[in-house]
């Protein structure tokens, strides 16, 4: 009978023991159920300690997780420029490319490519048919001209600041796309110098350089492809295009594009790249850094310092097109923002971009062109004025909505053209 109890004793023992260790497993399943947390309500303004979706975690990765609150998010508005004439609109005129407006006393200063033709461009897939008085596209055959302003919304034009050179100088047969430099109080016109008509091998061209001291001129010219091709099988060895310069880290910063994968035997294929050269003295020389392209995506690409480093604002190409980037070592870029309605070749109004700021403000203003002006066959390029809010001393809520709306004419104007006989569509 002993023996029975004592059985009887320990099978209710290893019962309560086993009582135990499953209220005590159903306790733990109920802390844990307890400390499981779901992402807030309101909306944290660091990254909340938790696990996150890959969407989510990077939404923290942005200067600031909505975008209304970004100060590297805008809306751009666009303005006409009063006081250019486009020649009724025939094609024969076109003006492109703006660099940045400077501010000189009380007059505002803005330089550009501008083509005055006796004929419209035939091209560059016509590009061997173009001759001294007939250009291949918009840019062929055009000098830099300037134009000033009291206001920034009305301007008058001044004439050429940089004209084509004698043949066989580089630059004979066009000079463009220009940007300014201010060093130690002389400025600097960076530009693109053509030596055949854009499209008959591509846009081989170098950039050249000339420097006055006033923005006025007259221009001294100062040297020719000081921003040196890459060796034969580099990604930049056939061009070296958009010269952009900023004063950065006691250096002259210039940002540069090149297309690759492209030219002459493959024009569809084509990739973009962003380069940096440096250099201590505006004529050079130039020295690139060992990390380009220092960005992939983008064509016409603007840069303006930004707190301690440099923003950028990318147009089309690449698969980070249409966003405002941001490198604190003017490097190593990384998007801040998607934007809508971009500025395509702009010129910001930077007064800080020749100081060495280490405390970049931002942007409101400045300039853009538009390649389609006109009507087919009478097609020319136009500069306007851009608004927006990209700037730390500046807060209006009209430019941080996030949505853009077009009436459907816009979209229905894009047309299926050739691709009318999509296969699901037929």
């Amino acid at each position: 009978m002993k023996s029975i109890s004592i059985l009887k004793k320990l099978g209710l023992g290893l019962i309560l023991i086993a009582l135990t260790i499953s209220c005590g497993a159903s306790k733990e399943q109920n802390t844990t159920t307890q400390e499981h947390k779901v992402f807030p309500y309101k909306l944290p303004t660091e990254k909340p300690d938790m696990p996150l979706s890959a969407s989510a975690e990077r939404m923290f990765d942005y200067p600031a997780p909505r975008a209304q609150d970004n100060e590297l998010f805008s809306q751009f508005k666009y303005t006409k420029l009063k006081g250019f004439d486009y020649n009724g609109g025939d094609g024969t005129i076109s003006r492109r490319d703006p660099t940045r407006p400077i501010k000189v006393n009380d007059t505002y200063y803005v330089w550009y490519t501008k083509r005055h033709t006796k004929v419209r461009p035939i091209g560059w897939n016509n590009a061997a048919k173009a001759t001294d008085e007939i250009p291949s596209t918009d840019w062929d055959l055009a000098e830099v001209w300037y134009a000033t302003s009291k206001d920034g919304f009305n301007w008058k034009e001044q004439g050429f600041a940089i004209k084509r050179p004698e043949k066989p100088k580089s630059g004979w047969r066009s000079v463009c796309t220009p940007e300014i430099l201010i060093w130690k109080g002389k400025y600097y016109l960076y530009y693109q110098a053509f030596d055949e008509p854009s499209g008959l091998r591509g846009d081989l061209c170098p950039v050249s350089i000339s420097y006055a001291d006033s923005p006025s001129g007259p221009w001294t010219h100062g040297g020719d492809a000081v921003i040196p091709f890459g060796k034969e099988g580099e990604w930049d060895h056939k061009a070296t295009h958009d010269p952009f310069p900023i004063v950065h880290n006691g250096k002259i910063y210039v940002y540069y594009k090149s297309a690759y994968n492209k030219w002459p035997d493959n024009r569809k294929n084509y990739a973009v790249g962003h380069g940096l050269a440096m250099a201590d003295d505006p004529l050079g020389p130039y020295t690139k850094h060992p990390l380009n392209p220092v960005s992939t995506s983008g064509h016409e690409t603007t840069y303006f310092p930004y707190k301690k480093g440099i923003a950028a604002i990318y147009y089309k190409d690449g698969n980070e097109r249409e966003t405002v980037q941001y490198a604190e070592d003017g490097v190593n870029f990384k998007v801040a923002s998607k934007i809508s309605l971009v500025p395509i070749a702009a010129g910001p109004y930077t007064p800080d971009a020749f100081t060495d700021t280490k405390d970049g403000r931002g942007i409101t203003w400045g300039f853009s062109h538009f390649i389609n002006a006109g009507t087919n066959g009478k097609r020319y390029s136009i500069i306007a004025r851009f608004d927006c809010d990209l700037s730390l001393d500046y807060d209006e809520p009209g430019f941080k909505q996030t949505g853009v709306w077009h009436k459907p004419e816009v979209y229905f104007k894009q047309g299926l053209g050739k691709l009318r006989h999509h296969p699901e569509g037929r």
